[in-house]
């Protein structure tokens, strides 16, 4: 494999899908040493293949607003790969949503779900609907046409949508209300459902605290815990708030938090009613942190900022891709900073990702922090076949022992010869052989 020569013929068949191809060109760096390795993977052209997506699924989605206006959006579903499984990947709904950023989340959730060892293919789907400020009214019946093009295409042993950015509790509700009257069934056809219809206790928290099992495991790669520990948050959002909630719980302090507006520096940490707070904030629809700074009066607000300036010890970037570039990268480091932790899909530019491996800071991609909602969303899929319900116990303790499984097979395959662990070629590298495997089994297809 000549990785140079693939991305060039990529580019030149998808110009201008940036996220799209930042992400195939970090897999492919990561794997080309084992890809060579292994001439059966070239002579399927398993590469070629794994890239493109096995089918897009692009619509209109109309609908009315509380005025009688009729607006007009773009709904998407991205099917990349089900070779271990169904196809399974989070919904959003965001007015950034476009091809390039759905192929690239798709194109991550192969690798995600194959670590989780569930089996769960990988997808992506949402729409460049804008959720805030809209009513309840209108956000059901944006879902309701969203879905009465895309129920053709899903189903419980085919496709499995779940939430993300703009899609939470209401709008699963929203969708599988349209898909159960659509399809005339009731299956787990979607996770992230309310509990009292299929869903799993600890869901919405999952993410959050996924991220933080695996950060703790790295962590004590180097003898270290959460105990005593500053930690950086960026966002506000679920992630966020289970991150929060388990960091907290185990010791550390969490002393930022963030939006598109800058972010809140609180040095007395963000525990208790304040994590409670950030869920009002969420559901105020006002997409801000600033109001925080003015009901907890000792925090700060920084407008405009980023919170990687802060002096922490572990940074847990949880808002969004490209969130964290080389400045703020050098300034963790500077600041002492030995732990950073992708919460979000691909958050630290290609150029961050080197300063802090360069500096061998313990760094870890999204594909491998974060998969504990999608982890959580496969145990709630296998709940809804045997239609039974864990308790959270149950729950929480086979999402931690998911996690450290995966950090097990990062530093497996990640483990360089002076004893640092690189855990992105290791995430990337224990994710495709698994799919690469899967696929040569089941023929050229």
């Amino acid at each position: 494999m000549n990785v140079n020569k693939l991305m060039a013929e990529l580019e030149a068949k998808h110009p201008g899908e940036v996220e799209y191809l930042q992400a195939v060109r970090e897999v492919l760096e990561s794997i080309e040493e084992v890809y060579n390795q292994n001439p059966q993977f070239e002579s399927a052209k398993i590469i070629e293949r794994m890239v493109e997506p096995d089918r897009i699924f692009m619509f209109k989605v109309p609908w009315t607003d509380d005025e009688g206006n009729v607006h007009v959006n773009l709904g998407y579903r991205v099917q990349f790969n089900n070779a271990i499984g169904p196809y399974k990947g989070g919904l959003r709904f965001h007015p950034s949503v476009n091809l390039s950023i759905l192929k690239f989340l798709g194109f991550e959730q192969i690798f995600k779900n194959a670590l989780t060892t569930l089996p769960m293919g990988g997808a992506k789907g949402g729409s460049d609907f804008n959720p805030k400020g809209r009513s309840d009214a209108e956000i059901m019946r944006f879902c309701q046409s969203f879905m009465l093009e895309l129920w053709k295409h899903i189903g419980p042993e085919t496709d499995v949508p779940a939430g993300d950015i703009g899609v939470g509790g209401r709008e699963i509700g929203f969708l599988y209300g349209m898909y159960k009257k659509l399809a005339s069934e009731n299956t787990g056809v979607l996770t992230g459902k309310g509990i009292n219809w299929g869903g799993s206790l600890i869901r919405p928290e999952a993410t959050g605290f996924g991220a933080t099992y695996f950060a703790q495991e790295m962590l004590a790669t180097k003898g270290m815990s959460f105990a005593g520990k500053r930690v950086a948050l960026s966002g506000f959002g679920n992630v966020a708030w289970g991150a929060a909630l388990k960091v907290t719980e185990l010791g550390g302090k969490v002393v930022t938090i963030s939006g598109p507006d800058g972010y809140i520096l609180d040095e007395d940490g963000i525990s208790g009613e304040k994590i409670d707070y950030l869920l009002e904030l969420r559901a105020s629809n006002q997409d801000i942190v600033e109001p925080y700074a003015k009901k907890f009066p000792n925090a700060k607000f920084f407008a405009g900022k980023r919170p990687w300036e802060v002096k922490v010890d572990v940074a847990m970037p949880c808002a969004t891709q490209n969130e964290l570039g080389k400045e703020d990268a050098e300034a963790l480091v500077k600041n002492g900073c030995v732990c950073v932790a992708e919460g979000a899909n691909m958050p630290c530019t290609p150029e961050a990702i080197e300063v802090l491996q360069q500096n061998k800071i313990l760094f870890a991609p999204g594909k491998a922090v974060n998969a504990g909602g999608v982890a959580t969303s496969g145990l709630e899929m296998t709940q809804n076949s045997m239609k039974l319900s864990w308790s959270r116990e149950e729950v929480d303790a086979r999402l931690q022992q998911i996690m450290k499984n995966i950090h097990e097979a990062c530093v497996k395959h990640g483990t360089e010869k002076d004893g640092y662990v690189n855990y992105v070629k290791g995430a990337n590298i224990a994710g495709f052989l698994k799919v690469a495997n899967a696929m040569l089994d089941q023929g050229i297809l």
